[in-house]
């Protein structure tokens, strides 16, 4: 697997969860959707269609999901790492930078704004 995110058309896929608190009223993602002090959690497509990745994560993990490619994480200077699990081999992180997790305030806004959703859940 490709550990430097060389292509930057990948899909990156965030579940969001709890559904209700990352909405705007306006129905927009919310860039608290993009903020985790230990760094965002995400699954790479790395090759896989969309409708893989989705039922992939929907089959251990609950929530809305959106994602974001490699170069839009590439615009705002965030860090991509892939990190996998003993049960997800496309986990991976995305961090502010080599030493800090939690995304900067801009680059969870330019993330929320530019994700496109492809599963959305209500009240979770």
């Amino acid at each position: 697997m490709d550990v430097n995110f060389e292509d930057e058309g990948e899909q990156i896929y965030r579940a969001i969860l709890p559904a209700d608190c990352y909405w705007k009223p306006d129905g927009t993602l919310s860039s608290a959707a993009f903020k985790d002090k230990k760094g965002l959690s995400v699954d790479r497509a790395n090759g896989r269609s969309q409708s893989e990745c989705i039922s992939f994560m929907k089959s251990h993990l609950s929530g809305s999901i959106a994602f974001v490619t490699v170069k839009m994480c590439h615009n705002v200077n965030a860090l991509l790492k892939y990190l996998p699990l003993p049960d997800d081999e496309f986990h991976s992180e995305i961090h502010n930078s080599e030493s800090i997790a939690l995304l900067s305030k801009r680059q969870a806004k330019y993330l929320a704004h530019i994700a496109t959703v492809v599963s959305r859940e209500e009240g979770i």
